[in-house]
């Protein structure tokens, strides 16, 4: 009798000890326990592996935009590249896959069980993902090609020298962007992404391969790169930290318009 329920159920639940052989064939999920307890478990894993499917596909596609958008603004400006293509291999070979494989290994946030469940027709991407690979892909290149300008005109940079600064400053703006990752719903400081060991091991990894890619110079005459002095090196680090701290900003007046249109919406409901 339970068979045509968990036919048309979303996902049908059977136990696997007492349950019918009829029920087991008609479910999705069979509990070999027969613990339901078990349900909330599966379901922790299975908001967590989508979670992190999110967040390694958001971070890939908006380190991508950026890369496309310094590139193509060379194009179109008849401009010097600030980017060669051998260096745009190594950023996408090298510093974003392994922080991206890290983002897999997220144990999610606190709050995710508090969620609603999500709708089953939502698409992986929704519109908020788009806007943020989109934002964050902006303010990445926009911080490159400044800094780009800035070497030439502040540390009279040659064009080696000033490409080289705009490599270590997209380089190191994908690696600050991995914190930019964390749920809506995570603390700014303490949070899914800065507990993970994988991630700092990732950021150390990637970091000691750009220092290589710089310093070792078979791979510098490679991939063109010079040594970019102390101040290139402190333009490209202090540079490369403002898209991820206008993003938290964009985030938290985000997060504070939509609590405002909120609270509105709920005092019209209500006559007040």
């Amino acid at each position: 009798n339970d068979a045509p329920a968990l036919e048309k159920a979303d996902i049908g639940v059977a136990m696997g000890m007492r349950g019918t052989q009829v029920a087991r064939e008609a479910a999705d999920i069979v509990l070999q326990d027969d613990d339901l307890g078990t349900i909330v478990v599966a379901i922790e894993i299975g908001r967590t592996t989508f979670t992190n499917i999110r967040k390694f596909v958001v971070y890939l596609m908006s380190c991508n935009v950026s890369e496309v958008l310094v590139v193509a603004s060379g194009a179109v400006l008849a401009g010097p590249q600030p980017l060669l293509p051998l260096q745009i291999l190594f950023l996408n070979f090298v510093t974003d896959v392994f922080p991206a494989l890290a983002l897999g290994t997220c144990e999610g946030s606190r709050n995710l069980m508090l969620e609603p469940p999500r709708d089953p027709q939502e698409p992986l991407l929704t519109r908020r993902h788009w806007t943020t690979i989109f934002v964050f892909g902006v303010l990445i290149a926009v911080v490159v090609l400044g800094t780009m300008q800035l070497a030439v005109s502040w540390l009279d940079a040659s064009q080696e020298r000033a490409t080289t600064i705009a490599f270590l400053t997209l380089a190191f703006a994908q690696l600050w962007h991995v914190f930019s990752m964390r749920d809506r719903t995570s603390g700014w400081a303490l949070n899914e992404i800065s507990r993970n060991r994988w991630i700092w091991g990732a950021l150390v990894l990637c970091s000691v391969l750009l220092l290589a890619a710089v310093f070792v110079h078979p791979l510098a005459r490679v991939l063109t790169l010079v040594d970019p002095s102390a101040g290139g090196w402190a333009l490209a680090l202090g540079a490369s930290l403002l898209p991820f701290a206008l993003g938290q900003l964009w985030h938290a007046v985000a997060r504070s318009w939509k609590t405002i249109r909120r609270s509105t919406s709920r005092a019209r409901s209500s006559g007040i």
